[in-house]
């Protein structure tokens, strides 16, 4: 189901983001939001009722862009290296573009923040697996990774290699190149998964 936001609520959404990404989940109240964007708390409130709906909103987005963009990225690759290269280099460009993102999912307490708000962040992993899984697979199947271990522990393997990067770019406050180290990465891990007896 495609989500429909308002350019107003986007601009309220980029503006959490900013605020998350500089003061934490405690620092995203209504209050200080009304103070970065320059009007009141009470327009605030008439597109979102609560700070839980502005973060909600913001997930929910992510989730939408990334299932969009996986799409199209794996739609572009023939074989599963390609797809898999292309599906990480898309999700590495976008978060380069838009860091205030990667701070929601790993924002510290927010997580603990709503049970909503959990349920939505699994929701952006499940999208992330529903383009994956698909890829590995494939790539099983074509003898082109390797079978020594189920799918589901190479999706496990993988999609733990980049949270771990992206938690470490997040705490180094985005000082490094996220494109060219994460690229670095998808070559590493292809090289690990990679079938070698083919």
């Amino acid at each position: 189901m495609t989500m429909t936001i308002t350019d107003r609520q986007m601009e309220i959404i980029e503006a959490a983001g900013r605020i998350l990404t500089s003061s934490g989940t405690s620092g995203l109240t209504i209050k200080n939001l009304s103070k970065e964007m320059q009007f009141s708390e009470s327009a605030i409130y008439r597109h979102f009722t609560s700070k839980e709906e502005i973060i909600v909103a913001l997930l929910e987005y992510l989730a939408q862009i990334i299932d969009e963009r996986c799409t199209i990225a794996t739609s572009l690759g023939n074989s599963p290296e390609e797809k898999f290269t292309l599906l990480f280099q898309n999700q590495l460009s976008f978060f380069k573009e838009n860091p205030h993102f990667v701070v929601a999912v790993f924002s510290d307490g927010l997580m603990e923040e709503s049970e909503r708000i959990n349920e939505t962040i699994l929701k952006i992993f499940s999208v992330k697996m529903k383009h994956l899984m698909p890829i590995l697979i494939e790539g099983q199947q074509k003898q082109v990774f390797t079978n020594l271990v189920t799918t589901e522990e190479l999706m496990q393997i993988v999609m733990g290699t980049f949270r771990l990067q992206m938690f470490k770019w997040r705490l180094a406050n985005y000082q490094f190149d996220i494109q060219r180290t994460g690229n670095n990465l998808i070559q590493s891990i292809l090289t690990l998964i990679r079938n070698n007896e083919s």
